[in-house]
């Protein structure tokens, strides 16, 4: 059009080719030259081919390079990768993981711990959500074969026929009705800004979603409907019909999905549509599920084996170290309570990984206090008194814990931003056990030796 070449029709016939077809003769030439400037690429990267199609259609044919539907596809993966990220994150679920696999092209993993109605969630993922707004051109009929006689058979390039959704209001009044709309959207699912349930005054019991629009989509959505007062429009989801109403004044930033939604569907419809629509359709390749015995199972071996190592650390402590050794233990008991407490408080579950966590942080813990320890022993081999070794032995063994701690804890936070869901609870355990480590080990067991040392009017002696 900007080149002012005329032509019929523009056609989509599949995924990866596109065709133009009625081009006058004598502008040929020209349209060809204006398809490959601005749609051929370059020889390194192509984007499309452009082809011609027979003499008697007078136009050309676009297909999409390998190259780029390469590039598509690994888009479409990595956005499609980000929108179940989103709608998982509102779900609540703990510790998922959503990632790349198989070949890397076509395959999501998606693991979801703890889910209560596996049904609903793969319903919710699997929504494409694609919102539009669009110009009701013709209708409604009730049937697609009227729809076209009323058009000789042939719609117009720039309309397309849409049927109605179950539960719109045309099935309400009696069977499913057909439209003739706009093909361009007023606005899409990408010009929300939020989308809401809520009950319907006009239908007692059922609900809709009211949604409104970003400063985007209101600056176009206004003018347009002031420009087309009395018009009506339809709000298209996933290439069906769910409302066609006139346009009675000027809106500028809200709209609302209506039909015969329940609470938990008009909940899910919203939490989608907040969430952006998915650039592809999915379907599921394969379902396995870990029964709550199983994974109670590894829950538990991975507790006593926690615990266990508690009790060899402890008997260890006791034996090596005497009398301080309970001190080392309470310490340890406490980092213990400090961190169950911080995953209680942030609602983490604990899980495998969490366990492993836990694990490691007992480990740093006994390090910790054998550093403390080892240090206290040779202030005293050195001659020095014993309030004075003890805190000569702290002073001195503070700096090490503490670049131990703060070198663990940067990994630990890598581990959170690059790793999966069980990776980033193994990570977040470890990050809370480590600081609850560091008061307890350092401050914590240093108070206790105080308050020993101080019940004695002249220390001789520590049983270290």
């Amino acid at each position: 059009r900007e080149q002012a070449i005329g032509y019929q029709a523009v056609r989509k016939p599949d995924a990866t080719h596109v065709q133009i077809t009625g081009i006058p003769a004598e502008q040929l030439e020209e349209a060809r030259r204006v398809l490959q400037e601005n749609y051929a690429g370059s020889a390194v990267s192509p984007a499309y081919v452009v082809g011609s199609l027979p003499a008697e259609q007078s136009g050309f044919v676009l297909e999409m390079s390998p190259s780029l539907q390469a590039q598509l596809r690994q888009e479409a993966q990595r956005n499609s990768i980000e929108t179940i990220r989103q709608r998982v994150d509102a779900l609540g679920v703990s510790e998922p993981t959503i990632a790349e696999h198989g070949r890397g092209e076509w395959e999501i993993l998606v693991q979801l711990p703890g889910v209560d109605d596996p049904a609903r969630v793969k319903s919710i993922l699997q929504s494409t959500a694609m919102l539009e707004i669009k110009l009701v051109e013709d209708g409604p009929y009730s049937s697609e074969t009227e729809a076209l006689a009323k058009t000789g058979g042939i719609l117009p390039p720039d309309s397309m026929l849409l049927r109605e959704a179950p539960g719109a209001r045309g099935a309400q009044a009696g069977g499913l009705q057909w439209y003739i709309v706009s093909r361009t959207s007023v606005v899409t699912g990408r010009d929300l800004r939020s989308a809401r349930s809520e009950p319907n005054p006009e239908r007692p019991g059922a609900y809709q979603i009211s949604f409104s629009l970003s400063r985007d989509g209101a600056a176009r959505f206004g003018p347009f409907t002031e420009r087309n007062v009395g018009r009506p429009l339809a709000v298209v989801l996933d290439n069906r019909i769910q409302s066609v109403a006139e346009i009675q004044s000027r809106i500028d930033d809200a709209g609302r999905i209506t039909g015969t939604f329940t609470l938990q569907q008009a909940s899910d419809l919203a939490l989608v549509l907040r969430s952006g629509s998915l650039p592809a359709s999915i379907r599921y390749l394969e379902e396995r599920t870990v029964g709550p015995s199983l994974g109670a199972d590894s829950i538990r071996a991975g507790l006593t084996s926690a615990v266990v190592g508690m009790l060899a650390v402890s008997v260890f402590m006791l034996f090596y170290y005497r009398l301080s050794g309970v001190n080392a233990i309470v310490a340890l008991a406490l980092n213990l309570l400090l961190l169950l407490a911080a995953l209680a408080y942030v609602g983490a579950t604990l899980t495998l990984p969490g366990i492993a966590g836990v694990a490691l942080t007992i480990g740093m813990g006994v390090d910790s206090n054998v550093l403390v320890f080892e240090r206290i022993r040779e202030e005293l081999r050195l001659g020095k008194a014993v309030v004075a070794g003890m805190e000569a032995g702290f002073d001195r063994a503070f700096t090490t814990i503490l670049d131990t701690h703060v070198t663990t804890i940067v990994s630990a936070m890598f581990l959170f931003m690059f790793g999966t869901g069980p990776i980033k609870g193994f990570a977040v355990t470890l990050t809370i056990g480590l600081v609850a480590n560091l008061f307890t080990s350092i401050y914590v067991s240093r108070a206790i030796f105080e308050t020993l040392l101080s019940r004695q009017a002249r220390p001789t002696g520590l049983s270290i």
